[in-house]
């Protein structure tokens, strides 16, 4: 037995419950959770936004934890080693990996079934399965995830600190220092500053661009994403951010936007933020139902504008994961500064409150 949050139904609060878990099967681990961060996506899955896996399940997924057994066959990990878990495994070996595009793997569509690589989960209540969130329900004492969906840390990088690298940090910093064709001197716009968007600041900063347009509705925001690298603020509930951004830019916009919030009217405002021969990024996750009316010839055609999407930062996790942990070293990456605040289990409905009311970077569940 160990202890979950569980999702028991859309919009429902979250129960914090005592569920079964199953040991490790071929090719997985059992990790001890130590930190997990309470993302946006998480809340999405809560809410039906992201309606898979359906409840009732485990949701979590930026994670840091310790391995405490392993299944047959597993070379890469061993009890004891200090990982950080991934949403979208990358199993090196198919047409995606082969090609550098682990982001994209083919296994990675299993995330959305609600169990591991094999389709069934290692969670139960009274018997009954019980799904977990992209493979790993992090939201817990414990949990067995596929060994392809984790990365090996360091044991000196403390966990709460290692757990930000897994999913906001390689999505946000990713998305302007792999996604983005980011040049030296360049004005970027990041339409959306909660803790992906404070990382698309600095994944920006990190590129070389000259001017950081943070763009949200939340004064609290805008006062991190200074810090992590902004130089111009625009308040949107105060003022329309496309007009703000052609203001700040002699009428051009933006030579990169990035829209991290999943909205149909600011992935619209982004677009018309960008300068001709520009790059909007989406990065923020809309509703499986959400649909876009561009007029295509003055949009793209005209403009030579391009629209692109971003997945999971367009990271290869085993490349990157270093790096970024590197960089943090050597004081060129900021993570300390995005945890808001460490919680415990019980506290996750709280923590969903205090992001959607705009108060904190990340919360943490500390284990």
């Amino acid at each position: 037995m160990t202890k979950a949050a569980v999702v028991v139904a859309h919009n429902e609060p979250i129960e914090i419950r005592e569920v079964e878990l199953a040991g490790p099967k071929a090719g997985e681990l059992r990790i001890a959770v130590r930190a997990s961060g309470v993302c946006h996506s998480d809340l999405s899955v809560q809410n039906g936004t992201v309606p898979f896996p359906p409840p009732p399940l485990v949701p979590g997924h930026e994670c840091a934890g310790e391995v405490v057994e392993v299944g047959d066959g597993v070379s890469r990990f061993k009890v004891g080693d200090h990982v950080v878990t991934q949403f979208n495994p990358q199993c090196g070996r198919c047409y995606f990996c082969a090609r550098g595009q682990g982001y994209l793997c083919e296994l990675g569509v299993m995330a959305a079934t609600g169990g591991l690589l094999d389709g069934t989960p290692r969670f139960a209540i009274d018997g009954v399965p019980l799904r977990q969130m992209a493979m790993l329900g992090t939201f817990s004492e414990e949990t067995v995830i596929p060994e392809i969906s984790a990365v090996a840390v360091p044991a000196d990088v403390p966990m709460n600190i290692a757990a930000l690298i897994s999913c906001g940090v390689l999505t946000g910093v990713g998305a302007a220092t792999n996604t983005a064709s980011i040049r030296r001197g360049d004005t970027v716009a990041v339409l959306g500053c909660g803790g992906v968007g404070l990382n698309v600041v600095q994944g920006a900063r990190i590129a070389g661009a000259e001017t950081i347009i943070a763009i949200d509705r939340f004064d609290s925001k805008l006062e991190l994403a200074t810090s992590f690298g902004a130089n111009q603020t625009v308040n949107a509930a105060e003022t329309d951010p496309a007009t703000a951004v052609r203001d700040l830019t002699e009428g051009r916009g933006a030579d990169v936007t990035f829209e991290v919030i999943g909205l149909e009217p600011t992935i619209m405002q982004a677009l018309d933020m960008t300068r001709r021969g520009g790059e909007t990024i989406l990065v923020g996750v809309p509703r499986l139902d959400a649909t876009l009316s561009i007029p295509a010839a003055l949009t793209f055609l005209y403009t030579n504008k391009a629209l692109r999407g971003c997945w999971y930062g367009s990271s290869n996790v085993d490349r990157e994961v270093p790096k970024l942990l590197d960089l943090y070293q050597r004081g060129g990456l900021m993570l300390d500064e995005l945890i808001s605040r460490e919680i415990k289990l019980e506290e996750v409905n709280e923590a969903f409150a205090a992001m959607e009311a705009g108060e904190v970077a990340r919360s943490v569940i500390v284990l």
